[in-house]
């Protein structure tokens, strides 16, 4: 699927730190034209790319190009990401020398994700090179509940400087790239079995309403061997993963522009009762929907109080 990132033209990219606490998961599998860069500073994340799982732990930079098919599965509770992307245009200006003319041209469709573990030095001074520039940013909160992009209709990425985040930009996707070219390259990713694979696309292109055991048999294989493979082979239980993405739904839901309720946005995103939203909400944001959704972001990225339903107002709020 094409992501539109939505950049204005004053601006060469966008950067943001993910947080696994405040931004809302995102887990279709998508690409883009510009090109993206991760560097984990904390807790893990996990990847698919070309029917291969990737995990990438603390320091590891990470190179996703234009047009490459990407899917986030999991993030630690503690996950924290560098996310930054680059226009097309900001890398054919930026590389004019032998040194960067890799980088213009590179297209890892087959081997899957570029990426490199950062001496501690590197991994401090880019982080650093980071910090500087989310400096006149819009609030943290804002950004990742938008995903840096704009999940929501009419949010567009600002920074109070541009000129001076498009210059920071290109002197970090030059830096970066030195130090993919002299790092440390990890190891094999795990092959996914046709069967998780299968699985993947049923829960992830599908509202799946049906059981577990319905799921394997559209997959071709038993409950218990899916069941296993899968949380082996993906790195995370299939019900989890299952209410990562109706988590996902429910945050697209609830930011429609019609004002969906909350309780509409719960069932439509597929969860079968408030309770079961509930419990997966606080455990992946650490307190309930009524702290995290007290405020809600406006088109211009300021943000506007809305009341929350009790738990039992929310079974009969329409």
């Amino acid at each position: 699927m094409l992501e539109d990132l939505k950049l204005g033209k004053s601006y060469d990219g966008f950067i943001f730190l993910a947080e696994s606490t405040r931004n809302p998961p995102k887990l279709k599998s998508h690409h883009h034209i510009e090109l993206e860069l991760n560097l984990v500073v904390r807790g893990s994340i996990t990847y698919i790319v070309n029917e291969r799982r990737y995990t990438f732990q603390p320091r590891t930079l990470l190179w996703l190009f234009p047009e490459q098919e990407h899917q986030l599965v999991d993030r630690s509770d503690d996950a924290q990401c560098y996310v930054m992307v680059f226009k097309p245009s900001l890398i054919a200006r930026s590389c004019r020398t032998a040194a960067y003319e890799d980088l213009k041209h590179y297209r890892d469709k087959k081997h899957g994700v570029l990426n490199t573990l950062l001496e501690p030095s590197t991994f401090d001074l880019i982080r650093k090179t980071m910090d500087s520039l989310m400096r006149g940013a819009l609030d943290p909160d804002v950004l990742n509940r938008e995903a840096g992009f704009g999940v929501g209709p009419g949010f567009s990425f600002e920074h109070g400087d541009p000129d001076g985040l498009n210059a920071g930009l290109h002197h970090l996707l030059l830096l970066c790239w030195r130090s993919q070219r002299t790092g440390n390259v990890l190891g094999d990713a795990v092959v996914l079995h046709p069967g998780v694979r299968r699985a993947l696309q049923l829960l992830s292109a599908d509202q799946w309403d049906k059981d577990f055991a319905q799921l394997a048999r559209a997959c071709g294989v038993s409950e218990a061997y899916l069941s296993r493979t899968f949380h082996q082979q993906v790195g995370v239980p299939m019900s989890r993963y299952r209410n990562s993405l109706r988590l996902s739904r429910f945050w697209q839901h609830y930011r429609r522009p019609e004002q969906t309720t909350l309780a509409e946005a719960v069932y439509a995103a597929g969860f079968g009762s408030y309770a079961q939203f509930y419990k997966v909400f606080i455990h992946t944001y650490g307190r309930g929907p009524r702290a995290c959704l007290a405020l809600r972001s406006t088109p211009n990225g300021q943000t506007a109080g809305i009341p929350v339903s009790s738990p039992a107002q929310l079974n009969k709020t329409r």
